[in-house]
């Protein structure tokens, strides 16, 4: 399973070396070139390493090309940490949706066409794992750039308990969007290119929908809160994970209080 250097002809990876439980074999920043052209424009640099941002600017010196802008997924530190060091080596804005990420650049509105030297990326707001998450479609290649809304293997986190709503909603723009023009890879923040999209985005929803299922049936069997239910639905998660199980059933149990599921007074 090759992810370093994978993508397509406009998108290439280069895998920062940071495994983990929630990052899988690393963040994948990825590098986007119309062919022939010298513009780049760099997606999600990565943590603040200092070897792996200077690798990504160094990778693109020996393409003869030059970053012209960076563009980060959403705010969270394995995708956006690294910006500014990384604007300090290339001389390149960083644009995000969240202005705590931005380096002299701008915001990222739904829609709107990203531009350099004849590429073409489309932001697609994608909220759910976070509120300010983002995909990029890269229609040329047919390809989406998923960030952390859709992950190479395993599902991702939801980010605050109100959070499931627009990840589902976000799910389904996704398929849409899959079906609409014809996409054939996505290109994860973490994790393995994707080249089954429309299975990949069915499995996640399935997936999604199944565990309300779980959740539900534990509430009915009587368990009274986070930790009961966590147990009940995640029975062999390690501890490591244990938070984002509780994260992701807090965002469950609230999606079903907003569809009226919950019992009264139930204690979540």
């Amino acid at each position: 399973m090759r992810i370093d250097g994978s993508g397509t002809l406009r998108a290439g990876c280069v895998l920062c070396p940071n495994p983990g439980a929630m990052t899988l074999e690393g963040t994948n920043t990825w590098i986007l070139r119309e062919p022939g052209a010298r513009g780049v424009v760099v997606v999600d640099p990565g943590p603040h390493d200092e070897r792996h941002l200077e690798r990504v600017a160094r990778t693109v010196q020996e393409q003869g090309a030059q970053v012209q802008m960076t563009v980060v997924t959403h705010r969270h530190f394995d995708h956006a940490e690294g910006a500014r060091y990384f604007s300090e080596l290339t001389g390149a804005p960083v644009h995000a949706v969240d202005p705590e990420v931005r380096v002299g650049g701008s915001g990222l509105a739904d829609g709107q066409l990203i531009e350099v030297e004849g590429l073409e990326a489309r932001v697609i707001a994608t909220p759910g794992h976070t509120d300010d998450s983002v995909c990029l479609l890269l229609e040329a290649d047919d390809a989406i750039l998923t960030g952390d809304t859709v992950l190479g293997h395993g599902t991702t986190v939801i980010d605050g308990d109100d959070g499931l709503a627009p990840y589902m909603e976000s799910l389904f723009r996704l398929r849409g969007l899959v079906e609409e023009y014809g996409v054939r890879t996505l290109l994860p923040g973490h994790g393995p290119v994707l080249t089954s999209p429309l299975a990949a985005l069915n499995s996640y929803i399935d997936h999604r929908e199944a565990r309300l299922e779980q959740v539900r049936a534990a509430v009915a069997a009587g368990a009274a809160g986070v930790g009961e239910i966590v147990d009940r639905v995640y029975p062999d998660v390690v501890e490591s994970v244990r938070p984002a199980a509780a994260s992701s059933v807090r965002a469950q149990l609230r999606y079903l209080q907003i569809l009226g599921e919950l019992p009264e007074g139930f204690g979540a």
